[in-house]
Order: C-alpha cells, then structure tokens, then sequence
C-alpha cells in the first residue's frame, strides 16, 4: 500500500474505534463491555501497525536505515494476516491431539472407556447478530472497509452424537 492508503486506513481505523466508544455506553451486559473492550484493543493494535508502516516507509524513502526495506515487508505481511478476536480462541495440535483455549494450558482431546478411544476437540461457534447486538453493523462495516478480519466465537464441549 502506498502512504496516502495506509492514512486512509489509519483514519477508517480511527474513526471505528470512537464509533466503538460512542456505542460502548449503550452496554448492559458485561459481555457486551468486553466485546466492545476487546474490539477497541484490536481497533488500536491495528492503527498501531499502520503507524510503524508508516514510519518504517518514511524511513525507507531517507535511506538512513538499511534494513527497513525488509523491516517494511514484513510489517505489511503481519498486517496483512490480522485477525481481531473478541472472545474465545481455540489453538489445535492434531499431531498431538492437544487444544489450547485463549492461549491457555494444553488439554489432551482423547477420551477412553471400555467402548475404545475417542478424539473429541471443542469447537468455535459464531455468535449470531442477535449476540452481538448493536455491534454487529460495526463489525461487519469494519470489515467490509478495512479488510480486516473480526471474529466473535466462543468456545463450545458440546460432545457429537456418537460419544
């Protein structure tokens, strides 16, 4: 991206973030505050980035650090890849059969009784529009205008049928 669209972005970015706060006082729940929290630390981590792009393609453009080309690159690649979680988030190891929720300890998934072994992760399920309230336009409208992902998920141990 070129200076004048990561300003841009840093302004879509800015103005999301008191959109955020405006509607944080309508909350009545306490996860409605944290959902609003959560989204107004992603929204500030992302402008964060674009100011240290922004830093590092000025940096670029006077020569006076040799490494900020490659600096620069992989700034925009981490970027690229952010994801804003607002609840739970579920890490799997399927070569060890292991799960971790919200960077937490590591849990086996194998189950055993005297019908065999079974291998049962928990999974992430989407909260719905209803959930999310009046934060779900915002979500949605920050997505659509500045690429990046949001996601609302919470964790469920809801076994399959068959277990």
């Amino acid at each position: 991206m070129t200076s004048d669209q990561n300003l841009a972005l840093y302004t879509e970015l800015s103005g999301f973030r008191l959109v955020v706060l405006a509607n944080r006082f309508g909350c009545d729940t306490d996860v409605s505050r944290k959902l609003h929290e959560r989204l107004l630390d992603g929204l500030e981590a992302a402008a964060g980035r674009i100011r240290t792009i922004m830093a590092l393609e000025r940096s670029v453009l006077a020569g006076d650090d040799e490494y900020a080309a490659y600096r620069l690159e992989g700034e925009t690649e981490i970027f690229g890849r952010l994801t804003i979680n607002l609840l739970d988030e579920l890490d799997i190891d399927f070569d060890t059969h292991e799960y971790r929720v919200n960077g937490g300890d590591w849990s086996i998934a194998f189950t055993a009784d005297y019908t065999g072994v079974d291998i049962d992760y928990p999974e992430l399920i989407a909260l719905t529009d209803d959930e999310l309230g009046s934060l779900a336009p915002v979500i949605k409208d920050i997505t659509r205008e500045t690429g990046i992902a949001v996601t609302a998920s919470r964790v469920s141990y809801i076994r399959c049928g068959g277990s």
